[in-house]
């Protein structure tokens, strides 16, 4: 539906928030993110919001760079035996957190400690490690088993969930808690203002004045992170065309992602400038714990349904920036794969109804959340309501905010009983580069989670991928898991979009931020 901004949306722009009300200092930059921050421990949240909060705050043992080599960042060095068994790190001299405190290596080992109980590549890791050990307050170990080939990988992971290093009392936090805001203390180039967070309203941020970034130009995740304005405040406005004419009105200096039907706004508006802030696959995840998506024919019967060209147009528009792809790789990358994907996403739904006959489909809803919040991905939810219904299932459309909506994914009470069946949601091309580091992508029958997945022959595949030090290797495995997820259904793969955000010329990125970073960021 075509929009478009009305007088009286003067009204709605004023009463947003008091967030609005002081002009911005030149110091000072003003944005709108994707999504409100209502959490803020990156480990625990699924959310990009939750991730881009951490980087302002904390900061990475090592990182990648922006050609996803690992570089020192925290860390002044590493060494690795000979054997392959004993990586040793030396963090540099002079980090602090927040408060005043040094960071230590007992830091380090609480912080990697915890990201190995959680994260999906940390569990992938963790049986690997053999112990983690202080050599003296900046220098310590992390001891193998046995070798393992991904380990500085595993530690420099850019995306969902980033290994940041946090004080030894805040990551002794169990790794199934969240941290709460009054321990968020960090290392990193700003500092949460915890006493001015507001959530729906806004979140604040301040220069860290005694960071010490690295010597090294920033690229990608890794070099120096130099903060160049002295304030950042999230404001919180969840319509699109609010946050458009927010940002035209110079009431805000970002918007972080503009719906395609509204980028002609702000493309003709002279004062601002249209860049890409995120790219990256849509994908949709089956709940395996309950009925209907238990049995695994009427998990192939939906991604049989499903139409890959159809969903991207209702839900992107214009097809400028969207691009369909089968792949669980992201297109165009090292693995990218059409194997094992003939006649699925093409919305076959004679042959789809077909297939949910023979499984003995008894009419079981399906459950399935959407946010009404979040511009890429509020259509996504009648769309695929449209598509499933005309194969035969029975859908009931379950509509929240982005914030609520991650909670209720981490339920697995029965779908009539505040679980869910189906839900839908987009990564950055960042985690859509190989089979080990996305959340969805964990079949472990103990540890997966968001579906519950449990499939030993996925799981083989992927321990075989981490073992694996050849590349010609890692792609006929990367195959062998594809074609694996496309009988059993651990991950739906629904096409490919790039989103478009703008801010105002004042703004200007001194390199190329992989995310919306802050750090490089300066205002004229």
């Amino acid at each position: 539906m075509k929009r478009t901004l009305a007088p009286a949306l003067a009204g709605l722009v004023v009463v947003t928030a008091a967030a609005l009300s002081a002009p911005a200092s030149a110091q000072t930059i003003k944005a709108v993110m994707h999504s409100d921050l209502k959490t803020v421990d990156p480990l625990v949240s699924t959310q990009y919001i939750v991730r881009n909060h951490g980087y302002l705050v904390w900061d990475q043992l090592i990182a990648m760079d922006e050609k996803d080599v690992v570089r020192p960042q925290m860390a002044d060095k590493w060494v690795v035996s000979t054997d392959q068994l004993t990586y040793t790190f030396t963090l540099r001299a002079g980090l602090e957190w927040h408060d005043g405190t040094p960071v230590t290596s007992d830091d380090c080992i609480a912080s990697i400690r915890r990201f190995l109980q959680r994260d999906p590549s940390g569990l992938r890791l963790a049986p690997f490690v053999r112990g983690l050990e202080a050599v003296d307050a900046r220098t310590f170990k992390l001891v193998l088993k046995e070798p393992y080939g991904l380990v500085l990988e595993t530690l420099a992971k850019p995306s969902l969930a980033p290994m940041l290093i946090m004080p030894k009392a805040v990551a002794e936090t169990p790794a199934t808690e969240p941290i709460g805001p009054d321990k968020v203390i960090g290392s990193g180039p700003f500092i949460f203002k915890r006493d001015e967070w507001k959530p729906g309203e806004k979140v604040v941020y301040v220069k860290n004045p005694k960071y010490k970034p690295r010597a090294e130009p920033p690229s990608g995740f890794a070099g120096g992170k130099v903060a160049m304005v002295d304030r950042i405040e999230w404001i919180a406005i969840p319509d699109a065309q609010t946050a458009v004419s927010a940002l035209t009105r110079g009431e805000v200096d970002m918007v972080e992602i503009i719906p395609a039907d509204l980028l002609p706004l702000v493309e003709k508006d002279k004062r601002l400038t249209v860049l890409p802030f995120s790219a990256g696959q849509y994908f949709g995840r089956m709940n395996w714990a309950h009925p209907p998506f238990d049995n695994p024919k009427i998990r192939q019967a939906a991604m049989v349904a499903l139409n890959q060209e159809q969903l991207l147009k209702g839900v992107v528009g214009d097809s400028r920036y969207y691009k369909v792809c089968k792949s669980m790789y992201y297109c165009g990358s090292a693995l990218a794969t059409d194997a094992g994907t003939a006649g699925l996403y093409q919305g076959d739904a004679k042959r789809a109804a077909q297939m949910l006959k023979d499984a003995g489909y008894d009419g079981t809803p399906v459950v399935l959340p959407y946010p009404t919040d979040l511009s890429p991905l509020s259509p996504l939810g009648p769309v695929a309501k449209q598509q499933l219904e005309r194969a035969g299932f029975k859908v009931q459309l379950a509509a929240m905010d982005w914030q609520s909506m991650g909670p209720r994914l981490r339920k697995k009470d029965k779908p009539s009983e505040g679980g869910w069946s189906y839900f839908m949601s987009f990564y950055d091309a960042r985690d859509a580069l190989d089979p080990i580091g996305r959340t969805v992508l964990n079949a472990n029958c103990k540890t997966s989670f968001l579906g519950w997945p449990c499939d030993e022959k996925f799981e083989s595949l992927r321990d075989a991928y981490t073992r694996s030090s050849n590349m010609e290797a890692k792609k006929d495995i990367a195959r062998q898991i594809q074609e694996r997820n496309h009988e059993t259904g651990v991950f739906v793969p629904l096409g490919e979009a790039r989103f478009l955000g703008a801010m105002d010329r004042k703004l200007q990125y001194t390199f190329k931020a992989p995310i919306t970073v802050f750090w490089g960021l300066k205002k004229n």
